[in-house]
């Protein structure tokens, strides 16, 4: 099974609670449908990427990066790799590899989706698909050189330079 096929049937298979999160979701099945390269960044009009909200294992805190490109704190994730066997695989990538957490426990479904404008191919979409996952207890994060800081945050006390979207995916989590 391709990453394309994985990645629709995981979509195809997830039933959000929400209208908005019922049309994303059915959007993203359109893309996938329409385009060969839909799940990298080769894909000019846009591309599904994968992300994680790191929560602790008391589920009171979330780990977040600060990302150089847009200088605000947020989940980790990043774009499909060719190796990627799934969208989880992807989103649990990048989130060890941002978090340097190695033992993280993913939630097995995505629990939301957010659609952003960003800069490929000089105003590109990126369709996310966001997992949650676990830190195990004794979790000892390390910043990447894909980051500019790592701190973790309470839920209720989420920092400013940070958007909407994050605060949706924290809630989602929380529910």
């Amino acid at each position: 099974m391709t990453l394309a096929q994985q990645a629709r049937t995981v979509l195809t298979s997830w039933h959000p609670d929400d209208v908005e999160q019922q049309s994303l979701r059915d959007e993203y099945i359109a893309h996938i449908d329409s385009f060969d390269d839909a799940m990298f960044r080769t894909c000019v009009p846009g591309h599904l990427t994968a992300s994680t909200l790191i929560v602790d294992h008391s589920r009171e805190r979330v780990l977040l990066t600060l990302h150089p490109k847009v200088g605000m704190w947020l989940q980790m994730g990043g774009h499909c790799e060719a190796g990627d066997t799934s969208l989880q695989a992807a989103a649990a990538r990048e989130a060890r590899e941002e978090s340097g957490i190695a033992d993280l426990i993913m939630s097995d479904a995505p629990i939301r989706l957010d659609r952003h404008r960003v800069g490929c191919h000089g105003g590109s979409w990126h369709l996310d698909v966001q997992y949650v996952a676990t830190a195990p207890f004794d979790a000892r994060e390390s910043i990447s050189d894909e980051s500019l800081d790592l701190a973790w945050f309470g839920v209720d006390e989420l920092p400013d330079l940070t958007d909407d979207a994050l605060r949706a995916l924290v809630a989602a989590a929380l529910r």
